[in-house]
């Protein structure tokens, strides 16, 4: 019989019952060994030699492979379409070999982008031997990886007490964040004043345009930089006449965008469904493994792990098909649409994120997915659709008004959709609102060349320049692969890596930088600069793909690496922690101490003592602020930012209660005070025994932006959302022990720390409802899957389920699991009986619960007093033995062993 080798169980079961009873299909669940985390794994003494280690789990399923090859058959070994998936493959048949269980056996190589029959049974027909290069690629990265993070680890450990560690691709990952972050801090916000001026139409409508030349020269953004300015260009409108100067009308195209690779359904994933990398990944995975519909497993996407944009000329051809019969002829491009990727050397899984089957709506399987399950698969089904239609046709349209002299000119931009092409199913500009950052596409009404108008409203408007925005998930994903920066299949663990190690948080979906964070990129950027740097990285990635290329030596990259890396973490060896402090005291100065206008008294001066100055100090817990003048003066604060307004950024020294203002409602007052559990609202004071109402501020809210409609808010909480469809009863919000939920009758689920309980609307919390348990004693049984038939002891049934660690049999209060060579579907009620005996002669099933009966207490027979006495007055006398033992054990003696008469 031939094996055939996967990487999940789920896909096993599925092309099992492709591939019939000739073949067994065995899962590898994923990797199968890897270099041990500890020094020497990577040894570059030796030319890079490697010790891998395999989990005892994976020795069993590798074993269980071994005992399923026979001599003379085929292992086919098909895990994933990628590197990740060829490195699998080469351990897998690395650690069969060493056990010598491939002797006549003919091992190929095959590859899948999608788990449909048709798909599979051409893989099989068509097998091919393992990449040498892609292995030589991944062996490399590995390497790499394992070098820079148990080499620049331990440096971080003893120069940084309370660092974590320090990895290749997410140290530079990090820095990209710090560095937006310092840009925003750094940012000072510039008053600008724009005006727009309405106008009516020889046809009774109405022209808005914005004014871009006064006294005859064109404005600059900031030439307009005061009310004062801006009202004087308005007395210059104001005193003049305006026609029509000019109309500039013209045709453009706008084409769609390419088919889903891994880093675009990252992105979009995120701006219109709200899904973190990491979980889009997780649902495409499942989407793509297999969804049980109408009793088939279907793959439903092709390999979600790719970095190239083309479709597969079969995919081509159905999508032009649909359109025809859809849409229309006239949504039909004359020609195929033809993509090509920006990637230097796209070396993934060749084709695009598509349906498996296009004719397949999201409607049609809408009944068999979960919300975020049909959310992902129409955004794919969308996009790939959309990449083959023809383009959008849109008029542009410019009007330039001018007065008489042409002194003052102002302009109106507007466009209208000729043609929605492809617009009509999918656009990329728009977020999961329906929004989008576009201007200029408000429609214009009809006007003619130098028809009068007629002056209206006159509109300044003051604005304030912005800081750049915090990276997204989306858009530091963008980042990254601009930079070249990593791979698309591990963006999602580069982000899920610096939050674990508490390097960023997410707050309201943006990614903000720990001190920890900021102290590790700058530790790196003055002792490391070059391992940090963008075009290095970038080029580091570009070698990897020239490896899986066939191009250059794998060993030749890591010696050129190791030679420089090495001797940059011997040059920190020397340094003393005082010394690498006071660096990053200097670098990180005005992150800590920003400048303020405190009567010119200096951030840095101690608060505690007269000549104090505080400065980066680090402790056995990690680093801190702390007094130069310790140890006389002891003051201490946590890492970061202090406001010049100590009371408004901290609370600390929040006196008394801080009045926010009057509730409209109960004309009571709302003030913010400081307790000893930290900061809350509270609406009134005590009225008799009635205690008044507060609220708690939430996690990363800080004082200075409560707000009296924010404090009203949170005493708000827990509020209704409204009734649920089903039966009526409230949905609510609130805030708990736990923090912030949903709920409703029995059901909570907590509100994702990205997302505000004060913000939250009915659709995300029913959204959030259906993923969560009701609650109460116990849970619900489990419902069987099938019965395989009545035990022939009792004629009691023997039931199969499907269990948290796979499937197993019940009868009575006998469990048994189904071991992984037996198909749940095919097993037969011998099988059955066989496994639950195996199991009870092991001692399986429920036991009975033992009592220990607890030694009486002899006690006269008197009145009940004097037997209460009595009892206790024994309980005494046991006191000291029990306490003598103990301390005997604490010195060591030894423990007299435990006796049937012991209490």
């Amino acid at each position: 019989m031939d094996v055939l080798v996967v990487e999940s169980p789920a896909k096993a079961k599925t092309i099992g019952k492709y591939l019939g009873p000739g073949y067994t299909v065995l899962a590898s669940y994923g990797h199968v060994r890897d270099l041990p985390p500890k020094d020497g794994s990577v040894r570059p003494d030796e030319d890079f030699a490697m010790s891998w280690e395999v989990d005892p789990q994976s020795q069993k399923r590798l074993d269980a492979i071994a005992n399923a090859i026979t001599k003379g058959g085929k292992l086919y070994l098909a895990t994933d379409p990628d590197r990740e998936g060829e490195a699998i493959s080469w351990h897998v048949r690395d650690i069969l070999k060493r056990k010598k269980a491939l002797e006549g056996v003919d091992v190929k190589r095959v590859t899948f982008n999608a788990i449909t029959k048709q798909s599979v049974l051409d893989a099989v027909a068509h097998p091919r031997e393992l990449d040498q290069d892609l292995i030589d690629a991944y062996m490399a990265r590995r390497a790499l990886d394992y070098l820079v993070g148990f080499t620049l680890s331990p440096v971080l450990w003893r120069k940084l007490p309370g660092s974590r560690s320090a990895g290749r691709v997410q140290s530079v990952a990090l820095r990209l964040i710090c560095e937006r972050e310092a840009e925003i801090e750094v940012f000072k916000s510039r008053e600008y004043w724009t005006v727009d001026v309405l106008f009516g139409t020889a046809k009774k409508q109405t022209l808005k345009a914005r004014l871009t030349h006064l006294d005859g020269r064109k404005l600059d953004k900031f030439d307009l930089d005061t009310q004062e300015r801006a009202e004087q260009a308005k007395r210059e409108i104001e005193r003049r006449a305006f026609s029509v100067l000019s109309i500039d009308r013209r045709q453009v195209r706008r084409n769609p965008p390419p088919p889903f690779i891994t880093s675009t359904l990252q992105q979009e994933a995120s701006r219109k469904l709200g899904l973190g990398a990491a979980t889009a990944m997780r649902i495409a995975q499942r989407l793509y493994e297999g969804v049980d519909i109408g009793g088939e497993t279907v793959g439903l996407i092709t390999y979600m792990r790719t970095d190239g944009v083309t479709l597969a000329p079969e995919a081509v051809g159905q999508t032009r098909r649909l359109i025809e019969s859809k849409y229309g002829q006239s949504y039909l491009p004359e020609k195929p649409r033809v993509y090509t990727s920006k990637a230097k050397n796209a070396q993934e899984a060749h084709e695009a994120i598509r349906p498996t089957d296009l004719f397949r709506t999201p409607q049609d399987v809408a009944q068999y997915l979960d919300r975020d399950q049909l959310g992902l698969y129409e955004l794919i089904w969308k996009r790939t659709v959309a990449s083959q239609m023809e383009s959008a046709v849109l008029d542009q349209v410019t009007v330039d008004i001018a007065s008489a002299d042409k002194n003052v000119q102002l302009r109106a931009t507007g466009s209208v959709i000729k043609f929605n092409g492809f617009l009509t199913l999918y656009d990329e500009g728009k977020d999961e609102n329906g929004n989008e950052d576009e201007e200029g596409n408000a429609i214009l009404p009809d006007v003619t060349q130098d028809e009068g108008l007629e002056r209206r409203d006159v509109l300044p408007e003051q604005h304030f320049t912005e800081p750049p925005p915090r990276y997204s998930e989306a858009s530091l994903v963008k980042k990254l692969e601009e930079l070249g920066i990593g791979r698309p299949s591990t963006y999602a663990s580069i982000i899920e890596v610096l939050q674990r190690r508490n390097y960023v948080k997410l707050d309201r979906k943006r990614f903000v930088p720990e001190d920890r964070g900021r102290i590790v990129t700058a530790f790196l950027q003055t002792y490391f600069p070059r391992y940090v740097e963008y075009n290095f990285t970038a080029h580091l990635e570009d070698e990897l793909d020239e490896i899986s290329d066939g191009k250059i030596d794998w060993r030749q990259v890591l010696r050129e690496f190791w030679k420089a890396f090495s001797a940059a973490v011997g040059e920190t060896k020397d340094l003393r922690v005082k010394e690498v402090l006071d660096k990053l005291d200097e670098e990180l100065g005005p992150h800590f101490f920003p400048a303020n206008d405190n009567g010119g008294k200096s951030p840095r001066d101690c608060p505690s003592c007269a000549n104090g100055r505080l400065g980066l100090k680090l402790g056995k817990f990690g680093a801190f602020i702390g007094c130069s003048n310790y140890p006389e003066c002891r003051f201490t604060r946590k890492l970061g930012i202090v406001d010049p307004d100590a009371d408004a950024a901290s609370g600390a020294n929040l006196d008394g209660p801080k009045v926010l203002g009057t509730d409209p409602a109960t004309g009571k007052v709302v003030t913010l005070r400081n307790g000893p559990y930290g900061l809350y609202v509270q609406l009134g004071e005590p009225e008799g025994k009635e205690k008044p109402k507060r609220q708690s501020l939430l996690k990363g809210m800080t004082p200075d932006e409560v707000t009296l409609e924010k404090a009203l808010a949170l005493l708000s909480l827990p509020r209704e959302l409204g009734p649920h469809p089903e039966d009526g009863q409230p949905v609510l919000a609130g805030v708990g022990r736990f923090g912030p939920y949903v709920r409703h009758a029995t059901k909570y689920k907590t509100i994702p720390a990205d997302e505000s309980v004060l913000d939250i609307g009915m659709n995300r919390a029913m959204a959030l409802l259906a993923e969560a348990k009701a609650t109460g004693r116990g849970r619900a049984a489990a419902k069987p899957i099938r019965t395989v038939g009545n035990h022939p002891a009792d004629e009691a049934p023997v039931e199969l389920y499907e269990g948290r660690y796979g499937p197993y049999v019940k009868h009575g209060g006998i469990n048994a699991t189904v071991p992984r060579d037996l198909k749940p579907d095919e097993l037969t009620l011998d099988q059955a009986v066989a496994l639950l005996a195996e199991r009870a002669a092991k001692g399986g099933g429920k036991k009975p619960k033992v009592t220990r009966a607890k030694k009486a207490v002899p006690v006269p027979a008197n009145d009940a007093g004097d037997t209460a006495k009595a009892a206790a007055k024994a309980k005494k006398k046991a006191t000291p033995k029990k306490k003598a033992a103990k301390a005997a054990k604490g010195k060591g003696a030894e423990t007299p062993p435990r006796t049937g008469t012991d209490g």
